[in-house]
């Protein structure tokens, strides 16, 4: 898969997600190495998703979510979770990758994420 098709399947589920009600694009470039999409999403719940991956495609033919930042928030802008890999808790196991919780303000370790395993933890949060 090249950077280009990845980020045209993140588009593709956009479009068809249930939970997603409306998206917008805010940046969007690639190359035949690499590739970033920044988007902003209203969820069917009135929550909003933005979201920023930057991707690199490997000597193997896939793909690799290098950096990433998933912040949702609810319909008046406060924090409910942030998935991201900025290296500012080395301490954290499973560092860099960790998750903020808006309703704790404790910041815990998570996996690495996508934007796909981020839809799918939304669409069970909203069910």
């Amino acid at each position: 898969m090249t950077p280009r098709e990845y980020l045209d399947a993140v588009k593709a589920r956009l479009i068809a997600d249930p939970i997603v009600q409306h998206f917008s694009l805010r940046k969007e470039r690639w190359t035949v190495q690499d590739g970033f999409l920044r988007a902003r999403l209203t969820l069917v719940d009135g929550s909003m998703l933005e979201f920023g991956e930057y991707v690199q495609a490997t000597a193997s033919g896939d793909i690799e979510v290098v950096t990433y930042s998933y912040h949702w928030a609810d319909d008046n802008g406060a924090l409910r979770k942030r998935w991201d890999n900025t290296p500012h808790f080395p301490n954290l196991e499973g560092f860099p990758h960790h998750l903020h919780d808006g309703a704790t303000g404790r910041v815990s370790p998570s996996r690495p994420m996508s934007l796909f395993q981020v839809l799918d933890i939304l669409a069970e949060a909203l069910r």
